[in-house]
């Protein structure tokens, strides 16, 4: 391990979008104690891996209602493209079957697509939509929104919000009306603002958390279109930077494919007489094949992850995960498994529907 050698990963990390304070930190993190020996590519990973946890563990929280607020008020922001809507339509469909009463607003104003999308995803959840015609005033219909779901007694209002770019100050200016027309309704309104980033976007998204945060007071993050070829390196950058709650990541278009974006110890099990923990990373399909992982190669206690099949081979390559099995998902009581971990599968996959991190066994 030399200074040539040290660079060119380095280079290799900020291509990958991890930017260079993580990039940095890796590189100064294997030059400790190593420089000019030899090697291996699992030291490698592992030093790779135990850097980004200490980046992504502590940004990885549940987004949380406080029910002493009616209605918590949950404003979503972002630029064009970023999946708003969609997450907003996901994310009510969560809220909903937890048994909390919904309001939409139908803030994108700008685009009838928007708005007639949001309909729908209101009708499939049985949440109220507060919509106007394509053109009006965004603020006034938050306004009218969040006057409605007092009146109605509603637990959670979501706004929806026309995609803005960041450098556009008579765009921005347009959010922060509706912040200040909310809050003369509600004075600690918003209690939450959501900003959504496309994984695909690379170092650009740096720029929207630091003027989104500044000007619509951004709590926290969902990653959108990680089910593509992004590789989400910016999520590490920007967790690095801001230090800002990444609540879900964006994993599909199906109503299901909006995920938690859990670290870790989300259930303790005993399995082969060894304490585990099991990181969730995703809710499987009946039939779908994953793979049990391991998420922190030599750790102690093993924390364990669920991976789909394909997505395992780039979390492999960085050393994040190594894979313990594969096994499709029947319903949460059985699966196939590899014989030498028959009784860790059977007992992960009981407990795992027990905690409804994955769907329960069919009737």
């Amino acid at each position: 391990l030399d200074a040539a050698a040290l660079e060119e990963f380095e280079e290799v990390l900020i291509k990958a979008d991890l930017g260079p304070a993580t990039a940095m930190a890796i590189t100064d993190a294997l030059r400790t104690g190593r420089y000019d020996r030899e090697i291996s590519e699992e030291e490698v990973k592992e030093v790779l891996a135990a850097e980004i946890r200490k980046v992504m563990d502590p940004v990885a929280k549940p987004l949380a209602i406080d029910a002493a607020r009616k209605p918590h008020v949950i404003l979503v922001v972002g630029v064009n493209g970023t999946g708003k809507t969609t997450t907003i339509g996901k994310l009510t469909a969560q809220l909903t079957a937890e048994g909390r009463k919904i309001v939409l607003a139908a803030g994108d104003t700008f685009r009838a697509a928007a708005i007639e999308q949001l309909k729908i995803w209101g009708s499939r959840s049985g949440a109220e939509v507060i919509a106007r015609e394509p053109g009006a005033d965004a603020a006034g219909l938050a306004f009218d929104a969040l006057k409605q779901a007092q009146e109605t007694g509603a637990d959670i209002l979501l706004i929806d919000t026309a995609g803005r770019l960041q450098n556009r100050d008579e765009l921005m200016a347009e959010l922060e009306k509706i912040l200040r027309v909310i809050r003369k309704v509600d004075p600690s309104a918003p209690h939450t603002v959501l900003l959504t980033l496309d994984a695909t976007t690379g170092q650009n998204a740096l720029s929207q958390v630091e003027i989104f945060g500044k000007r619509a007071g951004v709590t926290g993050l969902v990653m959108t279109k990680l089910d593509g070829t992004a590789r989400g390196g910016i999520l590490v950058a920007i967790s690095a930077k801001y230090g800002l709650p990444v609540h879900y990541i964006g994993v599909g278009e199906g109503i299901d494919d909006l995920e938690p974006f859990i670290g870790k110890l989300t259930a303790q099990l005993t399995a082969e007489g060894r304490k585990i923990v099991l990181a969730a990373y995703l809710k499987p399909r009946l039939g779908e094949r994953v793979s049990l992982a391991r998420a922190n190669p030599g750790g102690s206690p093993p924390t364990f992850a669920l991976v789909r099949e394909g997505e395992a081979e780039p979390l492999l390559s960085f050393g994040l995960i190594d894979t313990i099995f594969f096994w499709t998902f029947d319903g949460g009581t059985s699966c196939h498994y590899s014989r030498d971990r028959e009784l860790m599968s059977r007992i992960i996959a009981t407990e795992l529907a027990r905690s409804q991190i994955i769907s329960p066994p069919p009737p």
